[in-house]
C-alpha cells in the first residue's frame, strides 16, 4: 500500500498508538510541505512517544517556516515529558532559531531534569548565540560530568576565545573523553593560546587524544 498525506493523515487520527507511532515514520517519505503540516497534528498528540518522534524531525522539516516553527518548538519546551522537551531544545539549536535563546536559558534554570539540561547545553554551540557564553562557563561548573562535557563542545562551537583559560583546567582531567573534548574544542578555537595546550596534549597517554592533538596543531 502506498503512502499517501491521506493514508498518515488517517493513521494519526487512529486510537491505536502503534498506528500514530507508525504514520509519524510515514511522514519522512512525504513531500516536505505536506509532511511538515502533518508533524503539527503528530506534535498534538497525547501520547508523549508520538509527540517525541514527531519534533526530532522538526531539526529538518522545521525550515519549512521557521517563524511557526519557533512557536511550535517553544511550546515544546513546557512539554510534561522531558524527553520533549530535550528534542524540543534540540531543533531549536539545529534550526538557528536564536529568538528562544532566553526560553532555553530559563528552562536550563528551572528544570530538574539533567536531560533537558543537557540538551541546551549541547544545543547552544549549534544556536551560535553569543549570548550562550555565560550559560555554557556556568555549566562547566556543573556536578553532572555529561553536562560538563557537552559545554566543552559548546564553547568549541560558539568561538569566543574566552573560553581557552576556562577549558585549561580540563585538559588534565582523569577522564579521557573529556581531555579528547578538549582538544576538539580548542582546534575550533585557535589562537597561541589554544595551541600552547594542545602542544601538552601530544604527549597524552591515550594516543587518540595525541594523535588529535597532533592533527590539530596543524590547524591553529
Amino acid at each position: 500500500m502506498s503512502i499517501t498525506p491521506e493514508s498518515v493523515k488517517q493513521l494519526l487520527s487512529s486510537e491505536d498508538l502503534g498506528d500514530r507511532l507508525r504514520a509519524v515514520n510515514q511522514i519522512r517519505d512525504l513531500e516536505s510541505a505536506i509532511a511538515f503540516e502533518l508533524l503539527q497534528l503528530a506534535m498534538g498528540d497525547s501520547n508523549s512517544r508520538v509527540r517525541y518522534s514527531a519534533v526530532s524531525q522538526m531539526d529538518t522539516l522545521g525550515t519549512q517556516n521557521l517563524e511557526l516553527s519557533l512557536n511550535l518548538l517553544r511550546a515544546l519546551l513546557k512539554d510534561p515529558e522531558p524527553d520533549v522537551q530535550a528534542a524540543a531544545a534540540d531543533c531549536l539549536g539545529a534550526l538557528k532559531l536564536h529568538a528562544a535563546f532566553e526560553d532555553l536559558q530559563e528552562l536550563y534554570h528551572t528544570t530538574p531534569e539533567w536531560l533537558v539540561q543537557f540538551s541546551i547545553i549541547a544545543t547552544l554551540g549549534e544556536l551560535g548565540d553569543p549570548r550562550g557564553f555565560a550559560l555554557l562557563k556556568l555549566a562547566l561548573a556543573s556536578d553532572n560530568e555529561l553536562i560538563q562535557t557537552a559545554a566543552i563542545s559548546s564553547l568549541g562551537e560558539l568561538g569566543n576565545l574566552e573560553a581557552i583559560p576556562l577549558l585549561l583546567p580540563f585538559a588534565t582531567n582523569s577522564d579521557w573523553q573529556v581531555r579528547y573534548r578538549v582538544v576538539q574544542a580548542l582546534s575550533r578555537l585557535g589562537g597561541a593560546d589554544a595551541k600552547s595546550i594542545l602542544e601538552t596534549l601530544v604527549n597524552d597517554e591515550i594516543e587518540a587524544i595525541a594523535n588529535e592533538a597532533k592533527k590539530s596543531l596543524q590547524l591553529v
